[in-house]
């Protein structure tokens, strides 16, 4: 959604006082993104996996089972590293909340009965028919 004429007035009203306050911070604000980094990391991570390969495949060809146990531990971390940096990289807005009050969203209802007396009472009406 763009925003309105008012709204980009007031942003750039806010960017030149941050600019003017802390020209430093401005900057440094400004270089960093978040994206960047994400896909740094997930650079990373694939030479991990195609590292951790390597090592698998080498230690099963050759006399050391220890290298390839090592690389299946080392393929396994890059995985779960790209994993952990995929919200990152595809942008997914941050959901957990900043003031301790809860997201705003669909809200589930919580359930009155546990689910062994509803599977109880399932079986029954089964076993009843």
């Amino acid at each position: 959604m763009p925003l309105s004429e008012h709204e980009q007035r007031l942003l750039e009203q806010i960017e030149r006082a941050l600019i003017d306050d802390d020209p430093k911070f401005a900057s440094t604000v400004r270089s960093t993104d978040l994206r960047t980094r994400a896909k740094r990391k997930l650079r990373l991570s694939i030479v991990l996996v195609i590292l951790g390969l390597a090592m698998l495949v080498g230690g099963a060809v050759g006399p050391t089972i220890a290298l390839g146990v090592f690389g299946f531990l080392v393929m396994f971390a890059g995985a779960g590293y790209a994993v952990l940096n995929y919200k990152q990289l595809s942008g997914v807005a941050d959901m957990r909340p900043v003031d301790g009050r809860q997201p705003a969203g669909p809200e589930r209802k919580p359930r009155k009965t546990p689910l062994k007396s509803r599977l109880e009472e399932r079986f029954r009406r089964r076993y009843d028919e």
